[in-house]
């Protein structure tokens, strides 16, 4: 690996993403209340409320112990998830499905969490065009190797 400095992309809290997985669980919440009647059906949608609550608090308004904090790509391709508890894990791109226009899932390498999804409002547009890229094709854009300087 040469001496550059690795791409660093701080990932911000995401309040669309927190409402988003919010009214999806009281979705789920409100059909598990259709399917079932009395105090434990009761339970199960205020457990899969509070489930939601757990999710968009640690991954979308980063602030669980173990939240995402910063991606840094490197140079080589190789790029490394920075936690808030200062742990890292590898992270690796999962190809044409896991990249779209709000949004790109990405793999980890990690014992307590095996992926991350970086919805849109999570980083600036072009940061966000730059992981996108090395999402699809393992790499950032730059000058290709042993490309000629360009012409005076």
């Amino acid at each position: 690996m040469n001496g550059a400095q690795p791409l660093r992309l701080a990932l911000t809290p995401s309040g669309r993403f927190a409402a988003l997985i919010l009214a999806l669980h009281a979705t789920a919440a409100l059909c598990f209340l259709t399917l079932m009647t009395g105090w434990l059906a009761a339970a199960g949608a205020v457990l899969l409320f509070a489930a939601g609550l757990a999710a968009a608090w640690d991954r979308a308004l980063l602030r669980g112990r173990r939240a995402p904090n910063t991606i840094e790509i490197h140079a080589s391709g190789e790029a490394v998830c920075r936690f808030a508890n200062g742990d890292s894990a590898a992270v690796e791109g999962r190809g044409g499905s896991g990249v779209a226009r709000h949004w790109v899932a990405l793999r980890l390498r990690s014992p307590w969490r095996r992926s991350l999804l970086v919805a849109g409002g999570m980083l600036p547009a072009e940061p966000f065009r730059l992981l996108r890229l090395w999402a699809l094709w393992g790499r950032l854009p730059g000058v290709a190797p042993r490309q000629l300087p360009p012409a005076p």
